[in-house]
């Protein structure tokens, strides 16, 4: 397999791409706004049943680690051709789970082993879902419409966060076991939009894996896992896209987290967090929105060198911030300008990835990224705690810079070179 871009999937009739579409971002949008709901109350939920903020912690930790792993294996069989039986498979595990959460909370106190094995049931189930989720739209999408699919999708994930902790809020205050339920019914409406696509969402024939990495054997399924891996490694462009995408999620988790920090400091209460909060989801779903019209006419290189400039300087202004709006404000310009980038990067994946690898791949991009915002808030934290917030906030405007200052050197090149492979 070369680093080309290979022909994109043969596009179905337009009204059946137009229907797959709308079944997919309906999909991804319940299942986004039910685990907002849920994932809100959860911490909630222990806590009030007595369980210490370490328990909590540890649970929190064992779910990204179960959503960390299990995601690469996960996609070979979805880039097999397994992609459709995998999704609705793992939203009806899923929905089962917190089923089972919702009857346990409702009939008393819930034993933490319970709680344990349901919520790493239902992480495990979607860690497989969102693995084989990532090679849908080369499979269901025409070319010319990537950009403005991928940036509804990112509009609805980002209309889920700014609604689903306030619906969970509202929910739980009612009943202790209605956000689980919401979760559970999301799930099931997922499982049945993905079931109702008329795509059979199998690459073609000549894009599958080869047959010789069918083999049996535990070597041979771990090179296959690592498929995706080895095409990163080949391609410069998605080596750019992994480092540009995992800086940047670390470096917005760690600037939260010092913001976080910076308030507490200061003596303010939740409301300004949430105030923080509220600002930078409605400005992530505005940048999702405006991200075709903005990026649409130009190249993935010159989207990511404009935008890793003009994030370095709300990203320093953040340490001369003292008041809630000033912390809300700039972290929501930073919101507002990651979506055009992304949607850039990734519309430019799909065209470099073969449909019989984008499982693999996309799995490995956000595997990578996952890992590096996960470590973030604790070096955030110690950073604000030896050197202050405002030196914290400063350190990682000036990484930004770095990035930026990398990207543009290397950036041009590495497009022009992706742009002049057949697509």
């Amino acid at each position: 397999m070369t680093g080309t871009a290979p022909a994109v999937a043969p596009a179905a009739p337009l009204p059946h791409v137009r229907r797959d579409i709308r079944l997919f971002w309906w999909a991804g949008t319940c299942d986004a706004l039910g685990s907002q709901t849920s994932g809100l109350v959860l911490p909630l939920l222990l806590l009030t049943l007595g369980r210490s903020p370490a328990e909590v912690g540890a649970l929190a930790g064992l779910s990204a680690v179960a959503t960390l792993l299990l995601g690469p294996f996960a996609a070979v069989p979805a880039d097999r051709g397994a992609r459709k039986q995998l999704m609705v498979g793992s939203a009806l595990v899923s929905a089962a789970a917190m089923a089972g959460v919702t009857v346990a909370v409702a009939a008393g106190p819930v034993p933490l082993a319970v709680l344990i094995a349901a919520v790493l049931v239902e992480r495990c189930a979607t860690s497989c879902y969102e693995a084989a989720a990532l090679g849908t739209v080369a499979l269901v999408c025409p070319p010319g419409e990537h950009r403005r699919v991928l940036s509804r999708l990112q509009a609805g994930e980002g209309g889920a966060l700014v609604l689903g902790p306030a619906l969970g809020g509202l929910l739980f205050h009612a009943e202790r076991w209605l956000p689980f339920l919401a979760d559970a019914l999301s799930y099931a409406v997922a499982a049945g939009c993905i079931g109702a696509m008329r795509a059979p969402l199998v690459p073609p024939r000549e894009q599958k894996s080869p047959a010789g990495a069918v083999r049996r054997g535990l070597r041979s399924r771990a090179a296959e896992a690592a498929a995706g891996l080895a095409l990163i490694r080949r391609e410069p462009f998605l080596r750019l896209a992994l480092l540009w995408i995992s800086a940047v999620n670390a470096l917005l988790v760690a600037l939260y987290y010092t913001t976080v920090f910076a308030l507490q400091h200061d003596g303010r209460g939740a409301a300004p967090l949430g105030l923080v909060l509220a600002l930078a989801g409605a400005a992530g779903l505005a940048g999702a929105l405006a991200a075709p019209r903005i990026a649409g006419r130009r190249s993935a290189g010159r989207v990511l060198v404009t935008v890793s400039w003009l994030m370095v300087p709300p990203a320093a202004a953040l340490a001369m911030a003292r008041d809630a709006w000033h912390f809300g404000l700039l972290f929501g310009l930073l919101c507002l300008l990651t979506p055009v980038a992304t949607v850039a990067l990734q519309a430019r994946i799909i065209q470099v990835v073969p449909p019989g690898l984008q499982a693999r791949t996309g799995t490995v991009l956000a595997t990578v990224s996952g890992a590096t915002a996960a470590v973030a808030p604790a070096l955030a934290g110690l950073s604000a705690d030896r050197a202050g917030a405002a030196v914290t906030l400063m350190g990682c405007a000036a990484l930004l810079a770095v990035l930026a200052l990398h990207t543009t050197c290397v950036a041009p090149a590495r497009t022009r070179r992706a742009d002049s492979e057949p697509a």
